[in-house]
């Protein structure tokens, strides 16, 4: 099998690409060596591999930056997938993508399922459902997965945040009306793995088991790192972003489990996994 990883440098990429390695013949690429802004690059890139598979880690994630640079967060996140789809097709490739819950609105009671109405609130949000519509418009073989609050030891994420704010400042205020579950990078690379040992297709949702607020989550963190900086509870609206974001963030994830087996941990067994030592 001949894998091409987009954005090895990022926090899932790095995973993946660890993880997919014993697969096959690996050609992992980043910023510069794949431009994914360049349809032209991405084409080039892609016929001179040849690969049986292609796994689109690279994306634009800067949430709130986006509302300033929605053009260029269109052309990473919602026009690259529907080219990296287009020469999928043509290949007879697999391509696996990652989304992201900000897809829904968060105004349901309940965990989203696949089949839920998308409904984004935020540019981000716009942009990662433009590139699903591309992938599956494409008629190539996809994976889509869908998943969460997603965080690693690499790259910027609200762990690494919040251990840096803690070292730094005497108190951290932190959301707690906003409920999902994060999810490690480490995770979604296994569960990537596990899935293209199944060849299954379509669109699924993948993040840990449970629910936390943003707020529960900085004082497991800071628990695990043992610092006992303060953590104070606010609301949304006593910390406005630029970008709006859902306040359920909890996807339904029994159809992977049923279909493909995935094994998926709860959040606290996630972060266990996390060597604070290092960071």
């Amino acid at each position: 099998m001949r894998i091409l990883l987009t954005g090895r440098n990022g926090q899932v990429g790095w995973e993946l690409e660890r993880a997919l390695a014993p697969l096959g013949e690996m050609i992992a690429t980043d910023r510069s060596t794949l431009d994914l802004t360049s349809e032209e690059q991405i084409r080039s890139v892609v016929r001179a591999v040849k690969p049986n598979v292609i796994v689109n880690a690279a994306a634009y994630t800067a949430v709130d930056k986006a509302e300033s640079e929605p053009e260029l967060a269109m052309r990473i996140n919602g026009f690259a997938p529907g080219v990296l789809a287009e020469e999928a097709k043509r290949l007879g490739a697999l391509l696996v993508h990652y989304s992201t819950d900000y897809v829904f609105d968060g105004e349901k009671a309940t965990p989203y399922v696949e089949e839920d109405e998308p409904n984004p609130i935020n540019v981000y949000g716009r942009t990662k459902l433009e590139g699903e519509r591309a992938v599956k418009a494409s008629g190539c073989r996809h994976l889509i997965l869908r998943t969460s609050w997603v965080y690693g030891t690499r790259g910027k994420n609200f762990l690494l945040t919040m251990l840096r704010l803690a070292r730094e400042r005497s108190e951290l205020r932190v959301v707690d009306d906003q409920v999902g579950a994060p999810t490690s990078s480490r995770a979604i690379a296994r569960a990537t793995v596990e899935c293209l040992g199944r060849s299954p297709q379509g669109l699924y949702h993948f993040s840990a088991r449970g629910k936390v607020t943003w707020c529960g989550f900085a004082h497991a963190i800071l628990a695990r790192a043992r610092i006992d900086t303060p953590v104070v509870a606010i609301r949304s609206e006593d910390y406005p972003t630029p970008a709006r974001r859902p306040r359920n963030s909890c996807l339904d994830c029994s159809r992977l489990r049923a279909d493909c087996g995935v094994s998926i941990a709860s959040w606290e067994e996630m972060l266990t996994e996390v060597n604070f030592a290092s960071l």
